[in-house]
């Protein structure tokens, strides 16, 4: 029994750790911008609202997701995690193929600078009272990539039992590990291999995705959840085929890409 529930906690807990990593990431990204030019308080105030808010909605959701039957659930939130999962394995394939450019978060804070610096009123010369654009600003972005992370965890959770709490704990982690982390370096975490968590994260959801899809319509599994690591295995196989197949692409500089 204890392996049985590790075969589907642990990739759960994992799958929400990556997933909401990335988000956390390019939250932190703009956060760091914001609150360097605008000001510290109300940009760090912005974040923690919305971080209320998001809990919130886990909360309301989570607790909703009991009162619906779990093959109802497991049809619906299986079909969403999988095109959810596919459209990042899509962009993660086509990112290490070369055919559309790499996710550049030095270069995403230099352009937050910029855009704060154009709003007035830096660091150097705010008043003491509130800083509605800093607070916007944070509130915005963290309730933007915080969206998907509910979504994830909500979703994750939602495929059996007692996965809600794996799939919470592993996105908290993250958030944890992300926050620590910027707070030593006080910088963009331009050095996080993006694209690899990516392919990683897109892999994962799409097996999740895959497999309740599957419970949803009745399919009978072979080992049960240990299927999960088949498909795990059978996606990850597939999309490592993909990218040198992408970069054989004639013109495949990226024209016409939709992303």
């Amino acid at each position: 029994m204890v392996d049985l529930a590790w075969a589907h906690a642990g990739p759960s807990i994992l799958a929400a750790f990556l997933a909401s990593t990335v988000e956390f990431v390019e939250a932190l990204t703009v956060i760091l911008a914001v609150g360097s030019v605008r000001n510290w308080r109300d940009t760090l105030l912005g974040a923690a609202v919305a971080l209320g808010v998001l809990l919130l909605l886990v909360s309301i959701f989570g607790t909703a997701l009991a009162s619906v039957p779990l093959d109802v659930i497991q049809l619906a939130v299986g079909a969403l995690l999988l095109l959810f999962g596919l459209r990042w394995l899509r962009k993660a394939i086509l990112r290490s193929a070369g055919v559309i450019p790499l996710h550049d978060e030095a270069a995403v804070f230099a352009k937050q600078i910029e855009a704060m610096r154009g709003h007035g009123n830096t660091n150097g010369s705010i008043a003491k009272g509130w800083d509605r654009i800093a607070f916007g600003a944070a509130f915005q972005i963290t309730m933007l990539e915080g969206t998907e992370v509910v979504f994830i965890v909500i979703a994750i959770g939602a495929g059996g039992t007692g996965l809600l709490l794996p799939a919470s704990l592993g996105a908290l982690t993250a958030l944890l590990i992300v926050m620590i982390l910027g707070l030593v370096v006080h910088r963009p975490l331009s050095r996080v291999p993006e694209n690899s968590l990516k392919f990683i994260v897109g892999v994962l959801l799409s097996a999740f995705g895959s497999f309740w899809f599957g419970e949803g319509i009745g399919v009978a599994w072979p080992g049960s959840d240990w299927s999960i690591l088949a498909l795990i295995v059978g996606f990850l196989a597939v999309a490592l085929l993909a990218v040198p197949l992408c970069r054989m692409r004639p013109g495949r500089g990226g024209a016409g890409v939709r992303v």
